[in-house]
């Protein structure tokens, strides 16, 4: 029998607003839980893992259901599944729910997401596969190849993803956000059950494919190739948003771009139409990786507009030849839920082993450019490779580490980049034609480049944690020990006796920190952000300082007088508390702090939680009715001069701002760096000697931009990404 013609868009429509429900979800309640984890990256990457897990039941639920007799059972299990839910919602953060102190809290993070949001986000899992295998038993016309809906799928995905940012974020709160979604959640249980009825009454034999045609089950080979196909992509996805995030900021905006270039990937491969010749994405691919790795072997962190849209183009190109084979290969629509239960395997395995099990055995990002190699192993071309044309491929790692462990054209440095990454470049290109040997060449180039540091620079320390990764590297030649975190360095010491007493970067005491602690005594002192320790140098005898840091791994490093001594060299009685500030402040004394010092970041992310009118009323509570907090805002990517001219207006404080910029270059070589600093207090004379130099100015607040609340906040208006 055929269906009638409203049955197609009653599928179609109804798999779409599943698809952007669920990744609407993801989004919303990730705003929700970054507080309770200061901000960090690794809470979207452990909570996508969940959200792969549990999509990954869902489709199992789906593969079951889709094999059930058309019958009044599968209506009714099917309506309790969707509408049960509604008991959990509007989801939000349990009460009492605190994040964990001193251990990782991946765990802990994991658990939240099963109590909060696990029942909701599984029930609008099912949605996709389980309507897309009703509506191949219903018919219609166009049911003999029903992955197109797939496609569909993933449009909605995409435009919740889209529309998030850009939309609904800067103009609604997050309240009103989860209210809307639990009238969608409705909305779709209540098609979803009309879905399964017409299957009943129209369709056939679930397990009888209309158009199987014989076809036999699909072979154990073939389904870990899917396995396969799912999880590269679904690791690089992770991987590139890792990247992307730590070195700008940590909000939805930049987690969607990669998630959307995902999910487009999807749109492409599995639409009725043909739009880019695979041929054609895998060349294009070995351009686009040639280039980010040989950036990735460079160190480069600059421009970042263009190293950010290399790798995205990169990650999409891989993604989407990954996919196109996965499109290729999709069986008759008798195996469709299983196919998606193979793929959904796929984006489980990758997702843990990027945002699970690589932290905890490796000390740098290497399963990025592990997946790279992965990527090409998968849908580059095989040759018959022979092994003298194999040791070509040593050619280009050879290469770059010869070159960089000699020296060679050191005095001039357009020669020594073309010697070390030009050639080598070029070399990896010309051998992409084959998948072993431009596996080889890459990951030569990038080995060469991860066993040779900058001459010069040495490894002292390295570790990984869930916010990040810290390294400890010493410069023999000037006797200064640095502290990074990621790319960028969060602290410098002298370690020679008489000058590592001194604190250096953008502490130094002839800069806007000097300033803010000209006048203060010997009352207590709170800092959030602990890093090398480079504050408690201005520690006075039998004065009280007391760090708030949210990583362990930095307070291991700036305890142990191997890395840093500011903290044991320091006069002053050294507190340093574990967890995030915004519930770790709420344990100290009201009005106890003479000086609140601001200076928590990640990279050049900005814990956004941390710069709110809630946030702004706890400092205020904390401090002494005569004291100041000072705001260290430096950012290459975010001017964040209007956020805390706006919090401050709206607390009626006086607010005045320091870039300390202009100096002779001699005194960065010393250790002296740029920062921008901003300093608020109640009244003008409270700011000390920050309200009386001609290098401080008043900070006017911005009528354009809306005060930044824990219900409403938006980077787009701040964002810089000029090339530089």
């Amino acid at each position: 029998m055929r269906a009638g013609s409203a049955i197609l868009p009653l599928y179609g429509f109804t798999i779409f607003l599943g698809a952007a429900l669920l990744f609407l979800l993801q989004l919303v309640f990730a705003r929700l839980a970054l507080p309770l984890l200061g901000g960090a990256p690794a809470v979207w990457n452990t909570a996508m893992v969940f959200y792969q897990a549990v999509l990954l039941a869902g489709y199992g639920y789906a593969h079951w259901m889709g094999m059930r007799p058309a019958s009044w059972n599968r209506i009714v299990v099917h309506g309790v599944v969707m509408l049960l839910p509604l008991v959990l919602l509007p989801f939000a953060i349990p009460g009492g729910w605190l994040s964990p102190a001193g251990s990782s809290p991946v765990v802990w993070l994991l658990g939240l997401l099963a109590i909060a949001v696990g029942g909701p986000f599984f029930a609008v899992s099912t949605t996709g596969p389980l309507l897309q295998k009703w509506f191949a038993s219903t018919g219609h016309s166009a049911a003999k190849d029903p992955y197109f809906l797939y496609a569909a799928s993933n449009a909605g995905s995409l435009l919740g993803l889209l529309a998030y940012p850009f939309l609904i974020e800067p103009h609604t709160s997050l309240r009103i956000q989860s209210q809307a979604w639990m009238l969608g959640f409705t909305l779709l249980g209540v098609l979803s059950i009309l879905c399964a009825f017409i299957a009943r009454k129209q369709g056939t034999d679930p397990a009888v494919s209309v158009s199987s045609g014989g076809e036999v089950v699909p072979t154990l080979a073939r389904r870990l190739r899917w396995v396969a196909y799912g999880a590269v992509p679904s690791s690089l996805m992770l991987s590139v948003t890792a990247h992307i995030s730590s070195e700008i900021a940590a909000v939805p905006l930049l987690w969607v771009i990669p998630l959307a270039f995902y999910l487009a990937t999807f749109i492409i491969a599995f639409s009725r139409k043909a739009f880019l010749p695979s041929g054609w994405v895998v060349r294009m691919l070995a351009l686009a990786m040639t280039t980010v790795v040989m950036t990735m072997a460079m160190g480069a962190t600059t421009p970042m507009p263009l190293l950010v849209a290399l790798h995205l183009i990169c990650f999409f190109l891989a993604a989407l030849a990954c996919h196109g084979l996965l499109a290729a290969d999709r069986p008759a629509p008798r195996f469709l839920t299983g196919f998606y239960l193979w793929m959904s395997f796929g984006g489980v395995v990758g997702g843990a082993f990027t945002a699970l099990i690589a932290p905890l055995l490796l000390t740098s990002t290497a399963e990025y450019p592990l997946m790279l190699v992965a990527a090409i192993l998968l849908v580059f071309p095989k040759l018959e490779t022979r092994p003298k044309f194999l040791l070509m491929a040593l050619l280009p790692g050879l290469l770059a580490a010869g070159v960089s462990f000699t020296g060679a054209g050191e005095g001039n440095p357009s020669l020594r980049q073309l010697l070390v990454f030009g050639i080598p470049a070029l070399l990896c290109f010309t051998l992409s034609r084959d998948r072993y040997r431009y596996a080889v060449a890459i990951a030569g180039v990038l080995l060469a480049a991860h066993l040779l540091p900058a001459r010069g620079m040495s490894l002292v320390h390295a570790t990984r944690s869930f916010f990040g990764i810290h390294r400890v590297t010493s410069d023999s030649k000037n006797g200064f020990h640095y502290l990074f975190h990621g790319k960028t360095v969060h602290g410098i010491q002298n370690r020679k006796e008489v000058e590592r007493r001194t604190p250096l970067g953008y502490y130094h005491p002839s800069g806007p920190l000097g300033d803010v602690f000209a006048e203060r005594g010997d009352n207590p002192v709170a800092a959030v952000g602990l890093g090398a320790g480079a504050v408690a140098a201005y520690g006075r005898p039998g004065q009280e300082m007391h760090f708030y840091e949210i990583d362990p791994a930095v307070k291991e490093i700036a305890l142990n007088p191997a890395y840093f001594t500011y903290l044991s060299d320091s006069p002053a009685r050294i507190i340093v508390t574990i967890g995030d500030a915004r519930l770790k402040l709420n344990d100290a004394p009201d009005g106890h702090f003479q000086l609140i010092v601001m200076d928590a970041y990640g990279s050049d992310s900005v814990p956004v939680h941390l710069l709110t009118r809630e946030a702004m009323a706890l400092y205020l509570r904390k401090l002494a009715p005569d004291g100041a907090i000072a705001f260290h805002i430096s950012n290459l990517h975010l001017d964040l001069r209007p956020v805390i001219a706006n919090l401050a207006a709206d607390a009626g404080l006086a607010c005045v701002f320091r870039e300390d910029a202009d100096f002779p270059e001699e005194e960065q070589v010393k250790g002296r760096w740029p920062s921008r600093w901003a300093v608020m207090a109640r009244e003008t004379g409270d700011l000390g000697e920050a309200g009386k130099s001609p290098l401080w100015s008043p900070l006017e607040p911005s009528p354009g931009l809306k005060v930044w609340t824990d219900d409403h906040s938006s980077i787009l208006p701040l964002l810089d990404l000029r090339l530089r």
